[in-house]
């Protein structure tokens, strides 16, 4: 499954399709982070995954880098107060993501640490 039907896969399952204006993208120039969240407005949001950082990294590493943005684009939308605090990673942020740990068994983390690749 590639990053784009894992991304409409996760957006059913567990953000309720509330994702459905967000827009997904590689980027071959991002080098200091796996992945950002851009909020866009009237309830879209950007989602970029650095393809340098995560090319070589396991199946799991990219998903839970992508459910890591998915997170904030969907607090984005559902509760912007929340992505104030804490650089985006406070309470709500960190109830989804032992949510999505707990039914997954991933790893996702408040950050990476892919300090080889950078």
């Amino acid at each position: 499954m590639d990053v784009f039907d894992l991304f409409a896969f996760y957006n059913e399952y567990f953000f309720d399709r509330r994702l459905e204006k967000c827009t997904l993208k590689w980027s071959k120039r991002m080098t200091l982070c796996a992945g950002t969240c851009k909020y866009e407005g009237f309830g879209s949001s950007t989602i970029t995954l650095s393809e340098p950082l995560l090319q070589y990294r396991s199946s799991d590493e990219l998903k839970e880098t992508l459910l890591h943005e998915m997170i904030h684009a969907y607090l984005f939308i559902t509760d912007p107060e929340s992505c104030k605090f804490e650089g985006g990673h406070g309470h709500a942020f960190q109830k989804i993501m032992c949510e999505i740990n707990s039914a997954t068994r991933l790893n996702i983390t408040i950050y990476h640490s892919f300090h080889e690749e950078v």
